[in-house]
């Protein structure tokens, strides 16, 4: 085989963290198809937005499609771990809290679940420090328990895409920037790691660097990127939070926090929600942030005492944020070809399924799950604002 036909791709995915990496595993499921992934830095770095133990998984969301796309990511998991051999998801249960006034409201969840068929409880304070005795709740909060919330685990995840990938004759390239992507024909050739190669169909999966790939083909979303954290608590007593025992969790109000049972650490982890200041990916910093460590102490003093203040540590992560916080999952208009997976940092439960997704729009030119797509168009009027600013709830 020549050096030129070795550089020749049917898809070369750019970016191998959670969505690039998934995008490479289903691409590759297909007998005969040649799939490259690209890596800017090394595979499994902790630059961006998927290094951690743990992601929440949830079929609770504020809309139908959302919980529609998510029962496919569960199936989509299920698959991966029975190729792998490999636990990614830990069924916990989960519990959205809302207080009095909530500023996300619970009907656009309760809603969203009865229209998908999908059970859930409500539980008033006393109920839920019942069943989980680490909390300690005013009497006007109210909770929503569904049972098949639970953890997806990055590290497992994101490996067994990769993993399963080479196996199935993917090429995976790490150190290997993206210096040009360029429209020949009807294919593409793309400049990386002093390499030139060529592919039939091009996927983007490059989070915060996103927008540099999408200037080439004069495109701009309005993103904002943040330096977010999570910490690992040494709680008291960390029974109380053995994963069989506590569920995930999600506070509903403004700011809106979240956590684990204890899973990957010796403690439970907590966090805010887009609570840090925008970054850019080359200037950010990893040292954690004061204000957000202070509003989480405050937090968890007031609600979930048991789980002590005193910190195992604190690690950051960057967060990519469309305005409205929809997903992208999409194909350019300009050039079909290109195909654009973004997570709005709350994708990692839905990575397989989105790089399902992305395989199937760059193989077959359409994909099952065309009825839950419908808002996350790369062309939809929140990304034609360029000066459109995020709204980090949902």
């Amino acid at each position: 085989m020549t050096d030129a036909a070795r550089d020749e791709f049917d898809v070369i995915v750019v970016g191998l963290g959670a969505l690039g990496s998934a995008a490479a595993y289903w691409a590759s499921s297909r007998p005969g198809t040649r799939v490259l992934g690209l890596e800017r830095f090394e595979v499994g770095h902790a630059n961006g937005a998927s290094a951690d133990h743990s992601r929440i998984i949830r079929l609770s969301y504020h809309r139908p499609d959302y919980v529609r796309l998510a029962k496919r990511a569960y199936e989509s998991w299920s698959i991966v771990e029975a190729e792998a051999d490999e636990q990614i998801v830990t069924v916990t249960g989960g519990l959205d809290l809302w207080p009095a006034d909530a500023a996300i409201p619970m009907s656009d969840y309760t809603d969203s679940l009865t229209a998908e068929n999908v059970p859930y409880e409500l539980l008033g304070a006393a109920e839920i420090q019942r069943r989980w005795p680490a909390w300690h709740l005013t009497d006007d909060v109210v909770g929503m328990y569904q049972a098949q919330g639970g953890i997806a685990d990055p590290y497992r995840g994101n490996v067994a895409h990769r993993g399963l990938a080479i196996d199935q004759g993917a090429v995976l390239r790490a150190v290997a920037p993206v210096e040009a992507l360029r429209e020949v024909g009807d294919a593409y050739e793309v400049d990386a790691g002093g390499r030139t190669y060529s592919g039939g169909r091009v996927v983007i999966t490059a989070d915060a660097w996103t927008n540099d790939l999408l200037a080439q083909f004069d495109r701009r979303l309005p993103l904002t990127v943040t330096k977010e954290q999570v910490t690992y608590l040494a709680a008291p007593d960390p029974t109380l939070f053995a994963p069989d025992r506590f569920p995930v969790w999600i506070w509903m109000d403004d700011p809106s926090f979240y956590g684990f049972p204890v899973y990957g650490e010796a403690g439970p982890k907590v966090a805010e929600d887009a609570g840090g200041q925008p970054v850019t990916p080359d200037t950010r910093t990893f040292e954690p942030d004061a204000a957000i460590a202070e509003r989480v102490r405050g937090f968890i003093t007031d609600r979930l005492p048991a789980a002590g203040t005193k910190e195992i540590y604190t690690k950051t992560c960057l967060y990519t944020l469309t305005p409205e916080r929809d997903l992208v999952i999409d194909r350019l208009p300009e050039s079909p070809g290109v195909l654009v997976g973004l997570g709005a940092a709350h994708g990692f439960k839905y990575a397989s399924v989105i790089g399902r997704i992305l395989a199937e729009l760059a193989l077959d030119g359409a994909t099952p799950s065309g009825g839950e797509i419908g808002a996350f168009r790369i062309d939809r009027p929140a990304l034609l604002d360029r000066d459109a600013v995020a709204r980090p709830l949902v």
